[in-house]
């Protein structure tokens, strides 16, 4: 079966028929014939396949073509008149952040994302913000220095983010289609309703990957259940998490923003909370789908208050699955290393919320996204301090 596609690339409206596991990546090379996107690793890791999507770095060798449908996408071919990416081209020549290319269109593309959203940001910042895109030749300094530079006195950004559903241009400005490779037209691409997806049932996670954590809180347990027990108050100590609406009937709808790098997602779903004061515990149930890359994430949360003295534990049993494009990213081992570096943060957010301090915590004002490329150097150091230590 195929499916039809249409969107805006580099300003010219494209459209084709496609497969359903076709990727953008291939899409717009073979098919569109901007070969300036250039395709590594094919696994999402090296970021040579870098473009924007609706103003937003993306991975287009793990995006599906079909979930770009009305999006407007821009690859380097598209920024021959802006300013702030000849601004960047010009340093990156001045200061070798270049030698065979490959990874260059992907390169600049971060390098753009990096001086539009960070203006302020220093060597440090930017090379975290680098580690997702891979180089075999410069040692990373030149490109280094030519971000640097440029943001001393940088342009302004031509391409700023839209809205995921900004609607394909129509008339006579826009450029003659792609042509079809059948005439049989396809049924649409399925659309995903992510505020509403589906809550596993609390028995299908028997097979699911599992991890046990133990969690200490320094306040007691009656001070730590009442704000355990409060979705709102908990939700406020996870790094990347809002609520789209107040918790009714012990059903909640929201969202988390992961970024790794260039590469980011947004888990939009709904979860059912259940609680049992009797035991100080509870469960978790929730499902949720990152729209551009289709992948999902469900899972089953166990949890326990346990007095330890006059502070107490927070027992934790979680089971999850991850499909799609991301879950490469799932391995076991690497997501108990993450999972513990995260549960360490909200484990410091709740107990500084529980003492008043409230710089600690974000409040009212946005949260920040979940830094996945420092939780993953930090599980990368923990796989490796266990494996010497093995040996």
């Amino acid at each position: 079966m195929q499916t039809d596609v249409e969107f805006l690339l580099n300003g010219k409206k494209v459209a084709g028929t496609v497969e359903p596991r076709t990727h953008l990546a291939d899409f717009i090379r073979e098919e569109a014939l901007a070969s300036g996107t250039h395709i590594g690793c094919e696994q999402g890791v090296c970021g040579a396949c870098t473009v924007f999507v609706d103003g937003r770095p993306t991975r287009s060798c793990i995006t599906l073509a079909a979930a770009c449908n009305s999006a407007d996408i821009r690859t380097v071919e598209g920024f021959d008149a802006d300013p702030l990416m000849e601004a960047i081209r010009d340093s990156f020549k001045r200061h070798h952040g270049l030698q065979c290319g490959f990874c260059t269109p992907g390169m600049l593309t971060t390098a753009y994302d990096i001086i539009r959203r960070l203006p302020d940001a220093g060597r440090e910042t930017i090379r975290k913000e680098l580690s997702g895109n891979l180089c075999r030749c410069t040692g990373y300094a030149g490109i280094v220095d030519a971000i640097e530079d440029v943001l001393k006195d940088a342009p302004a950004a031509g391409l700023q983010p839209t809205d995921r559903q900004r609607p394909v241009a129509s008339g006579t400005d826009a450029a003659p289609l792609i042509a079809m490779k059948s005439a049989a037209k396809a049924s649409p691409p399925e659309t995903i309703d992510l505020a509403s997806a589906a809550i596993p049932d609390a028995g299908s996670f028997e097979t699911a990957n599992a991890l046990r954590k133990t969690m200490h809180l320094a306040a007691g347990t009656e001070e730590a259940w009442q704000l355990i027990s409060d979705p709102e108050a908990i939700v406020s100590c996870i790094p990347g998490a809002t609520l789209s609406g107040p918790v009714t009937d012990g059903i909640a709808n929201g969202s988390c923003s992961v970024s790794a790098g260039p590469i980011k997602a947004q888990f939009r779903g709904t979860a059912s909370i259940a609680y049992r004061p009797e035991t100080k515990s509870g469960q978790l149930l929730g499902s949720g789908k990152d729209g551009l890359s289709r992948s999902g994430l469900e899972g089953r949360l166990d949890f326990q208050l346990v007095p330890n003295g006059t502070a107490c534990d927070i027992k934790l049993a979680m089971r999850y699955r991850l499909n799609g494009p991301l879950s490469q990213f799932g391995r076991p081992a690497l997501v108990e290393e993450i999972a513990n570096g995260l549960l360490a943060e909200i484990g410091r957010a709740i107990d500084a919320k529980l003492s008043g301090n409230a710089d600690a915590v974000d409040g009212a004002q946005p949260q920040r996204s979940l830094s996945g490329i420092r939780l993953l150097f930090n599980a990368l150091k923990g796989l490796i301090r266990r494996t010497l230590s093995t040996r």
